[in-house]
């Protein structure tokens, strides 16, 4: 074989590794594969509706074209063929020490990020975006670019107002909107990483998706657990943070992190279920419209699949 044929040949090779993921994760009909992982129940009614939100997402994407959706309820499935040919999987779920993705001694995480090596892409939102630095911090700044880190990152219930949008396919058709949620900030972002602008590191791109600057009120809580203040929180005042981020990893496959989800009837406002929609779709490597990804719900629609849960006393 000529020089210049082993050159193209390895160069071709290289090309296919980066595409390995969404090539072969295809389904037969030549459809991208979205799993969404509900959490188990948890908190009082309206709050962490992991079940009925992760089935409302499925009911609004399942006319996108080109997507194949797969919605599984209460935790880690009880097969992993669940996941057999995913172009991307979101957890939205509880987190800290017991996130499903860091359980069975580390099984899960391998899994996860044996996924991640093929170019498949990883999302988290709500509390799934936090985890103990120890058991996933790594991992999870490799998958998704960051995560919530407990007395580093804060959660205060406030409406941070998002009017202004870097240009990107999660962004597309999102107009302005305020919505009061528990809007973690302060992630613990790979290095260079923040809400200032996008960023590229070691072959990673980084792009701020929801962008707000707290105000000193904010930033000096209540948060919601544990209370605070905490001193490097306030000292960051005039600082504009991100509450949604996305990245794109050099192995093909691309993550976000969500830090919005605590509240169900947030579902309601139809650029905040535009930005997680069209996140969820950009994920897979699907296309991303310009107006963004449509979608209608109804009263009926916020109340169907709520978990029976006790109203806090």
């Amino acid at each position: 074989m000529k020089s210049w044929q082993v050159l193209l040949s390895g160069l071709l090779a290289l090309l296919t590794i980066g595409t390995v993921g969404q090539a072969v994760a295809k389904t037969p009909d030549g459809k991208r594969k979205l799993v969404l992982v509900a959490g188990k129940p948890s908190h009082p009614p309206r709050m962490h509706e992991f079940n009925a939100g992760t089935q409302l997402m499925g009911k609004c994407l399942k006319d996108v074209k080109d997507l194949h959706v797969d919605v599984v309820l209460n935790g880690w499935p009880k097969d992993d063929a669940t996941f057999n040919g995913a172009d991307a999987v979101v957890f939205y779920m509880d987190g800290g020490g017991r996130h499903e993705v860091v359980l069975e001694n580390g099984r899960r995480m391998k899994l996860v990020d044996e996924w991640t090596k093929k170019g498949v892409g990883i999302g988290c939102m709500h509390y799934g975006v936090e985890i103990v630095p120890d058991q996933a911090g790594v991992e999870f700044k490799r998958w998704i670019g960051g995560h919530y880190e407990h007395m580093f990152s804060c959660n205060p219930i406030w409406e941070p107002k998002f009017d202004n949008f870097i240009k990107h396919p999660i962004t597309s058709g999102v107009g302005p909107f305020q919505v009061k949620d528990e809007w973690y900030f302060n992630m613990r972002f790979v290095e260079g990483f923040s809400a200032a602008a996008p960023a590229k590191k070691d072959g990673v791109e980084f792009w701020p998706i929801l962008v707000a600057k707290p105000s000193d009120e904010i930033r000096n809580g209540p948060y919601v657990y544990p209370k605070g203040p905490y001193p490097h929180i306030q000292e960051a005042k005039g600082r504009e943070e991100a509450m949604m981020w996305a990245v794109q990893r050099p192995d093909g496959g691309r993550g976000f992190g969500f830090t919005g989800g605590h509240f169900h009837d947030n579902w309601a406002d139809a650029n905040y279920r535009k930005v997680v929609l069209n996140a969820c779709v950009w994920l897979t490597g699907a296309y991303v419209p310009a107006t963004g990804i449509e979608s209608t719900i109804s009263k009926d629609d916020l109340e169907a699949n709520l978990d029976p849960k006790q109203p806090k006393k």
